[in-house]
């Protein structure tokens, strides 16, 4: 048969290198937003987004409509980055050894985290991809707490839901930065926080 076969596209190998461009630029683009904000820069601008990126500001506008577009598309990589360190403990450990565990996989995440809450705290107000983008990493948190106190939390029968509450507001970020920000505690000196709120709440304790 003579011609292009109706089963190709025409040109498809131009079409497939001009989205592969658009995913590197992309990718680019929300790497260079991590690392600034890692950087410290609470409030990234979008000629510093490029410039770190190596494009134009009409590329990265190109890309990304709009913050909400590029907030969204952030929050999605940092929660792939983060499963990637996700610890799964045992439910069939002792209370304590899970507790030990427990707290200690959460210091090393609101330490990772900070830079990032620090930043997004200020525009999540009027930004409701930075919301859902906090609403999705409470869910992360509230999994894992249910994952490793399923049997405490089965125990507590009509207290499952106050009790589960208490767990993921005491062990968040926002708990984190009030020890560590605000009462100007070290990791260690946190972490112990965690462990004796814990291990209260799991115990029934006062």
């Amino acid at each position: 048969m003579d011609g292009v076969t109706t089963l190709e596209p025409p040109n498809p190998p131009a079409v497939d290198g001009r989205r592969a461009r658009g995913e590197r630029t992309r990718a680019a683009i929300i790497s260079a937003f991590i690392q600034l904000l890692e950087g410290g820069e609470l409030k990234p601008t979008g000629a510093q987004i490029a410039a770190r990126a190596g494009i134009s500001i009409r590329a990265l506008w190109a890309n990304f409509s709009d913050l909400e577009t590029l907030y969204d598309q952030t929050g999605r990589a940092l929660l792939a980055r983060a499963d990637q360190y996700a610890v799964v403990i045992p439910v069939d450990l002792p209370l304590a050894e899970r507790i030990e565990r427990f707290c200690a996989v959460r210091a090393v995440a609101c330490e990772r985290v900070a830079p990032f809450a620090k930043a997004t705290r200020l525009r999540e107000p009027y930004s409701a991809a930075l919301r859902t983008n906090r609403r999705r990493t409470l869910d992360r948190l509230v999994t894992m707490i249910e994952q490793t106190f399923a049997p405490e939390l089965a125990a507590a029968g009509e207290r499952r839901a106050d009790l589960l509450l208490s767990l993921t507001a005491s062990t968040s970020w926002s708990w984190w930065s009030v020890l560590r920000d605000d009462h100007g505690l070290d990791v260690p000196a946190c972490t112990a926080v965690l462990r004796e709120t814990v291990t209260r709440l799991l115990r029934g304790g006062a």
